[in-house]
């Protein structure tokens, strides 16, 4: 049994996998109430369904990029619960969660973005092969007009967009460059995929993942002029 936990960034959710199935989910906005709404929440997913927090055998957790707070508080948890038993603790990152849910679009490549502050973003770029969408290069801080300059082809983003994001995604179009957002369903960060990477990267090495080694990704906006 795994949970998942994120809280990289005002967005949070739970999910509850058994290997074969998702057993439960829960997404919300938060206002930076992380501390007191992630145990609540756990506690509450885990008797609804009715499973006691012994039988969780994994944890799955967001890595961020996102808020310092928000991060150190998710991981904190999942490190907490697994200390007790010996439990691996898999990181994924909070771009590679949104990546995992979004659909094959034939032709196009996909970014994913996650807000950094000071109208600055984490941006994550991603090309479909074997059967699933794969990093391509390294994640960069940037601000929307920086990535909007840096698209070569069709592309589809997804993730966290503020209104000046569609401001300037909307001029983009405008403009003709070949930029698709996602729908809003797909752009929304969820436990569930997050969960689904976990499982599908710990038995791929189930010897990998000891809690102790997990670090979370931060990103400093000071080194951005």
């Amino acid at each position: 049994m795994l949970l998942a936990i994120d809280t990289a960034t005002q967005v949070m959710s739970l999910a509850l996998h058994d290997g074969r199935s998702l057993l439960a989910e829960q997404t919300w906005h938060t206002a930076n109430n992380h501390t007191l709404e992630l145990t609540q929440g756990i506690h509450q997913m885990l008797a609804r369904c009715g499973v006691d927090i012994a039988q969780v055998t994994a944890l799955g957790v967001s890595v961020g990029p996102g808020s310092y707070s928000g991060l150190r508080v998710g991981v904190a948890t999942a490190k907490g619960i697994a200390a007790v038993r010996g439990l691996p603790v898999i990181g994924v990152s909070a771009l590679d969660t949104l990546a995992a849910a979004q659909p094959h679009v034939t032709q196009s490549s996909l970014i994913a973005v996650v807000q950094a502050g000071r109208e600055r973003i984490v941006v994550g770029r991603y090309q479909w092969r074997k059967g699933r969408w794969g990093a391509r290069g390294t994640m960069q801080l940037m601000d929307w007009e920086t990535l909007i300059a840096s698209v070569d082809g069709a592309v589809h983003v997804t993730g966290e967009v503020n209104e000046g994001g569609y401001e300037a995604l909307r001029a983009a179009q405008e403009r003709g460059v070949p930029i698709t957002l996602t729908p809003a369903v797909y752009r929304l960060r969820r436990a569930g995929f997050l969960a689904e990477e976990a499982w599908t990267r710990y038995h791929a090495a189930p010897s990998g993942f000891p809690a102790d080694r997990l670090v979370p990704i931060y990103i400093k906006t000071q080194d951005v002029p």
